[in-house]
């Protein structure tokens, strides 16, 4: 998969994934919000993150329930992981138009309406009573997911704009957290014996409140459309920039496979009583946001070559540990490694990007976490097959392989210091 997955990387490296940037527009923001003061502006991050927030805390529902879900409709983990691919479908379709969306109505107008759509078809997602109407809500899941990721990360920028200096990490943080306590929810739902639509219910009306308490204070931009020159199609790809892809690929399709089959792998393979099947997925979330806060610290006392290698390794250790010994809390230590693992990949990849010396941030940005993203719709479904052939234990340790690629791979990298 590897090796498949660096072939078609290196293909669509070729392709100049930066022609979105001739439908992109320039915010101005207000002089108001210029001249705020702080405590508005305190205001102003704290609805936004409670907007990222609520986008976290909808997936992670959806994740917390995946095994109970497969187990009502009787899905083999083949047929799971051919309805798992309706999720990124829906993202893939929406992506050319989120960024023009954005453009023509706001990224404050559409960050609300697509989160209240997300929100409606994660709970709808809980009546789906065949395999078709569950790959339809996946799809529509998708597609609203997409276009909130492109709203809620540019009003992100925005709020970060104000502030004049770096905060973009810590939305991300609050996302992390807010995955964290998708699980906590999860947990407490199945060991009530709630039905999935009743919790995915009453999550989407937590949504819908914090979008009720926030939406006012959500930036409102002028923007103006800025004349971008046209690139050719095929444009020769900067080397460096393929291989940070790589690394981001085998990090994201780690990250995926613990987001859908974590709680797969403690119902089937560890067999955790009850609510404890959520478990695995909730000390993952755990330690990718705990992970998250602190990796400026690391990087800045370790360098960014020692600990994405090291994350690397934590990566495949964890995945190794619950291969190897598949019970509870073997298991659970394995995962918490995962998290720790991934957590610190992915943003360090994008801020090397953001530094490449011979490409613009924006388009360095746009290959690495396009090619990134194949690791995260690719490693979930292609799991599904893998264990209906071969076991979840195998396919876990196949994935586990990637970590040890990554800690080799960084380290022929001139690009990572």
């Amino acid at each position: 998969m590897y090796f498949c997955a660096f072939q078609i990387v290196k293909q669509l490296a070729l392709i100049d994934l930066n022609f979105i940037d001739r439908f992109k527009t320039e915010g101005k923001l207000k002089k108001s919000y210029k001249n705020a003061k702080l405590s508005y502006l305190r205001r102003i991050r704290w609805a936004v993150s409670a907007f990222y927030f609520g986008m976290g805390l909808c997936f992670a529902t959806w994740a917390s329930r995946i095994p109970d879900i497969k187990m009502t409709l009787h899905l083999s983990d083949a047929d799971l992981g051919t309805i798992l691919f309706a999720l990124p479908v829906g993202q893939l379709m929406m992506m050319p138009f989120s960024g023009k969306l954005v453009t023509r109505f706001g990224s404050h107008r559409i960050g609300v309406f697509s989160l209240i759509m997300y929100a409606f078809c994660l709970s709808n997602m809980g009546l789906a009573t065949t395999s078709w109407q569950l790959a339809l809500g996946l799809f529509l899941f998708g597609l609203f997911g997409n276009m909130n990721n492109i709203a809620i990360n540019t009003q992100g920028v925005y709020t970060e704009k104000l502030y004049k200096k770096t905060i973009m990490a810590s939305f991300h943080g609050v996302w992390s957290f807010a995955g964290f306590t998708g699980a906590l929810i999860g947990l407490a739902m199945l060991s009530l014996d709630l039905a999935p639509y009743h919790h995915f219910l009453i999550v989407g009306l937590i949504v819908i409140t914090l979008i009720a308490f926030n939406y006012k204070f959500l930036i409102k931009a002028k923007r103006t459309p800025v004349t971008v020159e046209k690139k050719k199609l095929f444009a020769k790809p900067d080397s460096a920039l393929i291989w940070l892809g790589v690394i981001g690929f085998g990090c994201m399709a780690s990250e995926g496979i613990m987001f859908d089959w974590s709680g797969i792998y403690f119902k089937d393979v560890v067999k955790a009583p009850g609510p404890l099947i959520i478990l695995g997925y909730t000390s993952f979330m755990i330690m990718m946001a705990s992970g998250r806060f602190l990796g400026d610290g690391l990087i800045l006392r370790f360098g960014r070559k020692k600990v994405i290698q090291t994350s690397g390794l934590l990566i495949s250790t964890g995945l190794f540990t619950a291969v190897a010994f598949p019970y509870l809390i073997p298991s659970t230590l394995g995962f918490m490694l995962v998290g720790l693992g991934v957590s610190t990949i992915v943003p360090t990849l994008y801020s090397l990007a953001g530094k490449n010396p011979t490409v613009p941030p924006g388009e360095a940005l746009t290959i690495v976490s396009s090619v990134s993203f194949l690791g995260f719709l690719m490693g979930p479904p292609v799991i599904g097959y893998i264990a209906e052939l071969m076991g979840l234990r195998f396919s876990f340790a196949f994935i586990g392989v990637f970590g040890v690629l990554i800690a080799l791979m960084v380290s022929r990298i001139k690009a990572i210091q």
